[in-house]
């Protein structure tokens, strides 16, 4: 039924008050059934309001200074009396909540019937009408803070455990990255592959209620009526307070301290790694779930009452946000050091990811300050991420040793760097964004070389080179170079080559092996490919061809003939066993890590020299007998297999028959 009609069947009279007053407590008991739908609920406030506009305007026609002053005492009697009970209202029963809310509305309704009455002041003494204002006014004063009080306490009463290790996200304490090992090209263990944290994105919005979902009607009766009141501002601030109460709680439970940017800046490397992982599963937890929670309880109980809403709880939640967002512009201003390079890209995806959400939740004017900070922080760690990799290539190219590293291995630094490298593909789609248009304008230190500069048609395809490949293999040719450098350190040539082979090596296979390959490509691995080969033959002519030239018969005729001196033989021979066993005695001591490069490399050799041996030893069997034959060629061979195995060994004579 229309409100027009209800009031044309019911006269304006005695009896419509009662039947109005009647339908609200009717109304009000509705309201309190917990069965009800929020749209019944909705419905009922609805008709509760219209009812009251219907009695106030009744009240205001023909109002008499006695009936104001006798409904002005009725209700002080009831505001004063729950005043007085220290108990809290709504843990008493229900019903008495709704008598409370009720007795404040209707002060609330007296002082504003009192001033739209001021000025009619034909039938209204200006004392009596002062003092009935100023008692009105002390009233609703009274029942609002009482109101306050209830509203906080049943803030706090009502707030629902949060158990963040309930929600769906990988606990980045089980993180398996020893980053302490890397620390600073310190290269212990770098063998050992970098693994980046699982930053898997919640598929759906997670929300979760703050409150006892019981309490939140009660809770928006008390807020509109406060809105109502003009006693917004004592609402907010209530509740403002409470939830901030709640996020600092809420970051305590997900182990998020506060921290200056002096703090962090100060914080040892192993424990602020420690930080950055539990703020980046506290990050997309806050975000994700109990921010997009808290929006949703301030839109429940702050929702009718417009942009309050959005005020709230940018107001509540700003100063949480600032605080996390403080941490990543600590890190972001922080000295560049490579071994931090992975973090602040975990830290950058995390931020990036969470932004359109952070957009969502700080909409319009209210919200603007955040998002600004947010993208602000975002800009700064993306500066961060192209300073710490250009750094990373200064401290390969500075990274400089006076000792050679023993045997002719693979550098702790070439492993390094490449695991370094693999591991930053992860991060491709976020690296080609940060270095797009930054790659080509000289922050890089590497300077090609003669024999690395890229033909023709390399330059022609570099333009189809994705910024984070050229920026890959940048530091690969800075590693070279250091690696090229490095290799003088050895005073033998033949190690100088062996150590340039195993690590040139090393870098093609791990190319070749893993997600670089694509990046860069095959062109890289073949040109590598032929790098270490040709290592492999200045080490095979350094190391051993001094000893073929034994093999030839210059230098052993008799003067004046052709015919072949046993003497001079015999020192061909006697030269030669002395100078394989030297290289024995050496080169045992030498590593090749790779197994099947070793292979090669000894069977190469081999047929070089076994063959070298057989076919001059076959030549001149009948000219020497055999016991100046120290050793046949199946035991050169044999020992032959001893090389590069990283353990010297010293070759005794053999025994003979």
């Amino acid at each position: 039924m229309a409100m027009a009609d209800f009031k044309s069947v019911f006269p304006e009279s005695e009896g419509e008050e009662k039947l109005i007053a009647a339908a609200k407590h009717i109304a009000r008991e509705l309201e309190s059934n917990k069965d009800l739908t929020d749209e019944a609920r909705r419905i009922l406030v609805d008709l509760g309001a219209r009812l009251s506009s219907i009695s106030t305007t009744n009240e205001r026609s023909g109002e008499k200074i006695c009936d104001i002053e006798n409904q002005l005492d009725a209700v002080q009697e009831r505001v004063m009396n729950w005043e007085a009970d220290q108990s809290m209202i709504w843990d008493s029963r229900l019903d008495e909540g709704f008598e409370c809310l009720n007795a404040a509305e209707e002060a609330w309704k007296l002082t504003e019937r009192l001033e739209s009455l001021s000025l009619n002041k034909d039938e209204w003494d200006n004392d009596q009408k002062n003092e009935l204002q100023r008692r009105a006014h002390d009233v609703l004063q009274t029942a609002m803070a009482r109101l306050e009080e209830e509203f906080r306490y049943m803030l706090v009463q009502s707030r629902q455990a949060y158990e963040p290790e309930r929600m769906s996200f990988r606990s980045s304490e089980e993180d398996t990255l020893d980053e302490s090992s890397i620390n600073s090209f310190g290269f212990d263990s770098v063998e050992e592959s970098l693994q980046r944290d699982s930053l898997s994105r919640i598929s759906d919005e997670f929300v979760v209620d703050l409150v006892h979902p019981d309490v939140v009607p009660e809770l928006r009766s008390i807020a509109n009526l406060m809105f109502n009141s003009k006693y917004d501002h004592e609402c907010t601030q209530a509740y403002t307070s409470v939830r901030k109460d709640a996020l600092d709680e809420c970051l305590f439970i997900l182990e998020m301290e506060k921290l200056s940017i002096e703090d962090v800046m100060r914080t040892e490397w192993a424990s602020l790694n420690s930080k950055i992982k539990r703020w980046i599963r506290a990050m997309k937890i806050f975000v994700r779930v109990y921010l997009a929670s808290e929006k949703w309880l301030c839109e429940q109980i702050f929702g009718e009452l417009g942009p309050i809403s959005l005020d709230c709880f940018v107001e509540l939640s700003k100063t949480s946000m600032l605080q996390l967002l403080n941490f990543v512009e600590a890190m972001s201003i922080g000295p560049q050091q490579p071994e931090k390079l992975f973090r602040i890209l975990d830290m950058y995806e995390v931020l990036a990811d969470l932004f359109p959400d952070i957009e969502a939740l700080y909409m319009g004017k209210a919200g603007s300050s955040i998002t600004m900070e947010c993208h602000e922080v975002l800009s700064r760690l993306g500066d961060c991420v192209r300073a710490t990799f250009i750094e990373f290539e200064n401290a390969i190219a500075s990274n400089h040793s006076a000792n050679p590293i023993s045997g002719g291995g693979i550098h702790p630094l070439t492993r390094y760097v490449m695991n370094y490298i693999r591991t930053l593909t992860d991060y491709s789609e976020t690296l080609n964004l940060l270095f797009k248009g930054h790659d080509e304008e000289g922050d890089h230190i590497a300077i090609l070389s003669p024999e690395t500069s890229p033909n023709a048609r390399e330059e022609k395809d570099k333009t189809r080179v994705s910024p984070m490949a050229r920026c890959l293999i940048s530091a690969g040719t800075v590693l070279e170079r250091n690696l090229e450098s490095r290799s003088k350190l050895y005073k033998d040539v033949s190690l100088q080559h062996l150590f340039l082979m195993n690590n040139i090596h090393y870098m093609a296979q791990k190319v070749k092996g893993s997600e670089l390959r694509p990046i860069f490509g095959d062109d890289w691995i073949r040109k590598h490919n032929w790098k270490f080969q040709q290592h492999a033959m200045d080490y095979q002519r350094a190391s051993w061809g001094s000893i073929l030239s034994l093999f030839k018969d210059e230098g052993i005729q008799n003067p004046g003939s052709s015919s072949i001196s046993k003497v001079l033989l015999k020192e061909r021979f006697r030269s030669f066993y002395l100078v394989f066993e030297e290289i024995y005695r050496t080169q045992t001591g030498w590593v090749i890590p790779d197994a099947e490069l070793r292979e090669d490399l000894r069977i190469s050799t081999s047929l070089k020299v076994i063959q070298a041996y057989r076919t001059f030893e076959g030549r001149h069997k009948f000219h020497l007998s055999d016991k100046h034959i120290k050793y046949s060629a199946g035991d050169l061979e044999n020992h032959l297999l001893d090389l590069f195995e990283g353990s010297p060994k010293t070759l005794h004579s053999p025994s003979r028959r």
